[in-house]
């Protein structure tokens, strides 16, 4: 006899097709039978050890968050609701371009600090892995959620060329190759660029190409987080598209925004760019999350001349008053391209965590300039993170409406008051833009959360209810499903969710933590044959 049986859900199956009433039957991590009507057409109802009755509930395939920063998260906190409780069955890390595989010494010493305020120092985790294939089987050793994982590009860079401004050399630029599809082999699922934070920024778009080339061989996808969500956006994503052209690649536009003042209303052209490249026969996909700040460390906000060397360069370079004055007239004057070549306005930007808990006082205040700004940078040793309220509502309900549009939270769990979207991006869109504003259909909406990101990842026993398809599900009310979370208390957990399933296994049920592990890395399709190392 099978495991479960879950009986009388209105199964939303990811396909974007109407629901429909099922039982739907479990054993072994997944779905063996779906008995469409089974209440009504007087057929023998399947029979299971335990039965778990769903009326009145959406059964769903398990959400994708395919913009995570739960790298190091997921090693140091086991139950992980965070993530768990919204629904949320893989996550995809690694991005933009900064995480901690491949590393050597030097390197993994300089990636912890360029990135502690998205997730904190890390000296509560023993850092046993140097490659990309040891922290997959890090993560293998037992998660709350499943997690794939992306090369992340500044640290290649960082380990080949190292943080300075200039071009690769030929033996470095082999080297970074080599790097990328040792990275493939071992299972990442593709390659993650951040190119306003420094060192990956650095690299010229003909670097990127080569690199580009190496993952389109061995079947992953380019997400790069551009050169600019600001002035001169559209030329930042304009520049993405023809180069994964050029290269031959997939390509997934991560937190796809247009975010400043400059870009009010401004959704409608990158839709029009992205759906020229579509027509012409491109790969792309997209991810945003529904809110409008964006979050980041403050350290990021600084011209990329200032970050050249590294940390510590940086932190000597604030220090001198002279090259301070420089900073700020970059960042207050011309528009740093770390502030996506936008002058800063210190009225939006909002501290939402320190690494330095003498500075926790700072948390939840709006700068009020450049003077504060500098202090708490080297107070805190640029662990500082920010919200910058700079977004448009109107911008992200269009893109989210785009069928190459998926759902990514960008969360960023570091931090005493971290973005609300880290805690409540899945609840809020099946709560805020299907239930209260219509802007998806509760269909679409559950297409774009699982079988979208499933087939840009190449899932294929994932992101459907499906007959032999694993049993990664998500029991949620769609008259209550709402995000707990909120700006001023972040870390609620969400409501109307009662069950979530990795594996078959329970990690939510009744609405509470169970103590079950069932994520594991999930890594990339087996090299295709016509791969070759470079």
């Amino acid at each position: 006899m099978e495991e479960l049986v879950i009986r009388d859900a209105d199964v939303v199956d990811g396909s974007g097709d109407p629901w429909y009433r099922a039982d739907v039957v479990v054993d072994r991590g997944r779905i063996v039978s779906i008995v469409k009507e089974a209440a009504d057409a007087g057929c023998q109802r399947p029979e299971a050890r335990r039965e778990l009755d769903a009326e009145g509930l959406v059964l769903s395939p398990g959400f994708i968050d395919m913009h995570a920063h739960s790298d190091l998260a997921l090693l140091r906190d086991p139950d992980h609701s965070a993530k768990a409780a919204q629904g949320v069955t893989l996550e995809v890390l690694g991005q933009d371009g900064l995480s901690y595989a491949p590393v050597d010494d030097r390197t993994l010493k300089e990636v912890r600090r360029a990135v502690a305020g998205w997730n904190g120092h890390g000296d509560d985790i023993d850092f046993d892995w140097r490659t990309v294939g040891e922290y997959l089987d890090r993560l293998d050793r037992g998660i709350a959620v499943n997690a794939a994982y992306l090369i992340p590009q500044g640290t290649v860079r960082a380990l080949a060329v190292g943080w300075e401004d200039r071009a690769a050399t030929p033996e470095e630029l082999d080297r970074m190759r080599r790097l990328v599809a040792e990275g493939m082999e071992q299972g990442a699922v593709g390659m993650s660029s951040g190119l306003t934070y420094t060192p990956g920024m650095y690299a010229e778009d003909a670097e990127l190409t080569e690199l580009c080339r190496v993952v389109a061989r061995y079947g992953g996808y380019y997400c790069p987080h551009h050169r600019s969500y600001g002035a001169g956006a559209l030329e930042a994503y304009a520049e993405m598209v023809a180069l994964a052209r050029e290269a031959g690649c997939s390509l997934h536009l991560a937190h796809a925004t247009m975010n400043f003042g400059v870009n009010e209303g401004r959704a409608p052209e990158l839709l029009s760019l992205l759906d020229e490249a579509l027509a012409a026969g491109a790969d792309i996909t997209l991810d945003t999350y529904p809110y409008t700040p964006g979050s980041t460390t403050l350290a990021a906000l600084l011209p990329s001349w200032a970050s050249e060397g590294g940390p510590e360069e940086t932190l000597r370079r604030l220090a001198d008053d002279g090259t301070a004055a420089r900073i700020r007239h970059d960042l207050e004057v011309i528009g740093a391209d770390g502030c996506h070549g936008v002058p800063v306005d210190w009225d939006t930007i909002e501290i939402s965590g320190v690494g330095d808990p003498a500075l926790t006082g700072y948390v939840g205040r709006r700068l009020d300039g450049w003077t504060t700004a500098r202090h708490l940078l080297l107070a805190d040793r640029l662990a500082s993170s920010i919200l910058q309220h700079v977004g448009h509502e109107e911008n992200v309900r269009t893109i989210m409406r785009h069928p190459a549009h998926t759902g990514g939270s960008d969360g960023i769990l570091q931090g005493a008051k971290p973005h609300p979207r880290a805690y409540g991006t899945f609840p809020r869109y099946l709560g805020t833009y299907v239930r209260e504003l219509g802007v998806l259909s509760l269909e679409e909406c559950v297409a774009h959360l699982t079988s979208r990101p499933a087939s840009r990842l190449r899932l294929p026993d994932r992101g459907l209810v499906k007959e032999g398809y694993r049993a990664d599900l998500v029991l949620f009310d769609p008259r209550t499903v709402s995000p707990g979370s909120t700006f001023e208390n972040p870390r609620r957990l969400p409501t109307g969710i009662p069950h979530v399933l990795i594996d078959g296994r329970f990690v939510i049920e009744h609405g509470e933590r169970t103590d079950v592990l069932a994520g594991r890395a999930v890594r990339r399709s087996p090299m295709q044959r016509n791969a070759q190392r470079p």
